[in-house]
């Protein structure tokens, strides 16, 4: 069944699992009968507890905030709500434990909080219920607000899930409830995985993901995909086949067959997820799927429709994929890296990608139809994505370090003739360095964990530290 498998390290423990699961065989049975009795379900709005810390002071003096100051960042957080649309504050006032204790208790167990202060030591007054319950909180600080900013930092060093926005800028509201609710988010996820499962130790052990970030992992069998592909309507497998023929710029090597069996393998995938009320998909197995459809279109699909989806079983990948979309509502695109240090530059190439880098509701990249660079058949997007398009390079490690970089991309091929279809060439801090400090020193693993990073659009260094800061990780800078 994977007579065209020979590809890099991924062949010495993905076709191995995937030629047992088409024997009808399981390396993998344990994980299959330990699935969870009862499985989460994603919440239409999470709750995060929004304080009002200490006391309002009059408007023309003190250290403070005064009430006209309170009804527009109320304004600000009802504004919120409706831009974000899966978010709800419970908002009230504490000046006393006592106080924060009730506001959490309306909010539930599971709500972050949202701290405004208003004065000089409301902060302190109010916090202890919060710091000793680990709720996660993010602290809202504007200049002269009091003197309170001081102290969550030095709560985040003692490891507590503290940050801190000291800022005039009110949108800072949006930034913390964006982050705040990455942790709820990841508590309800379904994520759904064929086997093997590769990267980071950690990131390979279902058990282990949902103790530290909360998504329960559902293994599912190859047989169940077998028999969603049999059950394909071939009537919307040959309409999915010409939207894609219909949209891309060219088609190269693929012939009309091989976009029809990557459709119905799109849609047999789309089913899947349907059927498991899914946010996230890993597939160990995809190599062993190609004589039948390759799937890098139904990930394609997945990623435009925010369902994080990573290849070769990536679940370093996928976490990081899932942590930015319930943060930023973009996809990835997770890729092989290489150097070229005489153009200081970072190329990331791999055979899929989102076409809507910019989000659901953005406009597609323009593509290509190609053949799979390494299998050299089948079908695969190239992605022609925006030249000047500053992005943040990164990946979850170990389930509790995030690495990370930023870049411009600088060229992408007209038609790509070596490496992975899908290339764009970025523009670096100093590549040199990079190639030094490829994984930060706190990476280990076989080729395609030390090698893959996920590419977004934009600038989220700074989404970044407070994510790290509010789900207890480290954050490190390559290069």
């Amino acid at each position: 069944m994977c007579e065209n498998c020979n590809r890099r390290e991924f062949l010495g423990t993905g076709a191995l699992a995937s030629l047992a699961w088409a024997a009808g065989g399981s390396l993998y049975a344990e994980e299959v009968a330990a699935q969870p009795a009862q499985l989460p379900t994603m919440p239409e709005k999470v709750r995060i507890a929004a304080i009002f810390t200490g006391v309002p002071v009059p408007c023309d003096r003190s250290w403070g905030v005064c009430e006209e100051e309170i009804t527009q960042l109320q304004n600000c957080l009802k504004e919120v709500e409706t831009k974000l649309g899966n978010v709800e504050f419970v908002i009230g006032r504490a000046n006393s434990p006592e106080e924060t204790v009730k506001i959490l208790q309306q909010a539930g167990d599971e709500a972050p909080v949202l701290a405004i202060n208003l004065c000089i030591g409301g902060l302190l007054r109010a916090s202890k219920p919060i710091l000793d319950a680990g709720r996660p909180m993010a602290v809202y600080s504007a200049p002269a607000s009091g003197h309170d900013w001081m102290y969550p930092f030095r709560w985040r060093q003692e490891g507590k899930p503290v940050t801190l926005l000291a800022s005039s800028d009110r949108g800072e509201l949006e930034r913390a409830a964006r982050i705040l609710r990455v942790i709820p988010l990841m508590r309800h996820s379904r994520i759904v995985a064929f086997v093997p499962l590769q990267g980071t130790a950690p990131a390979c052990q279902p058990e282990k993901i949902k103790e530290r970030l909360g998504p329960t992992v559902i293994i599912v069998p190859q047989k169940r995909f077998d028999d969603l592909l049999e059950s394909v309507d071939m009537s919307k497998a040959k309409a999915e086949a010409e939207t894609w023929i219909r949209n891309a710029k060219k088609i190269i090597e693929p012939t009309e067959e091989d976009v029809l069996k990557a459709a119905r393998v799109s849609l047999a995938l789309d089913k899947l997820m349907e059927e498991e009320k899914a946010q996230a998909l890993a597939v160990g197995t995809c190599m062993g799927w190609l004589q039948r459809g390759f799937p890098c279109l139904g990930f394609t699909r997945l990623r435009d429709r925010g369902i994080p989806a990573s290849c070769e079983g990536d679940m370093d990948s996928l976490l990081t994929m899932m942590l930015f979309w319930y943060m930023a509502n973009i996809p990835g695109f997770q890729g092989n890296a290489t150097f070229d240090t005489a153009k200081n530059a970072l190329w990331t190439a791999h055979c899929v990608g989102p076409l809507k880098m910019d989000g659901p509701h953005g406009e597609p990249a323009p593509y290509l139809l190609r053949s799979h660079s390494e299998i050299g058949g089948g079908v695969v997007p190239e992605i022609q994505y925006r030249i000047g398009q500053k992005i943040t390079r990164t990946k979850l490690v170990n389930l509790d370090t995030l690495l990370i970089s930023t870049g411009t991309i600088r060229e992408v091929p007209e038609k790509s003739v070596r490496a992975c279809r899908t290339q764009i060439v970025t523009e670096i801090a100093d590549a040199v360095k990079m190639v030094r400090n490829w994984g930060g020193g706190v990476v280990e693993g076989n080729m395609m964990t030390l090698l893959h990073r996920v590419v977004f659009y934009g600038d989220h260094m700074q989404n970044a530290r407070h994510l790290t800061d509010l789900m207890q990780m480290r954050l490190v800078e390559e290069g």
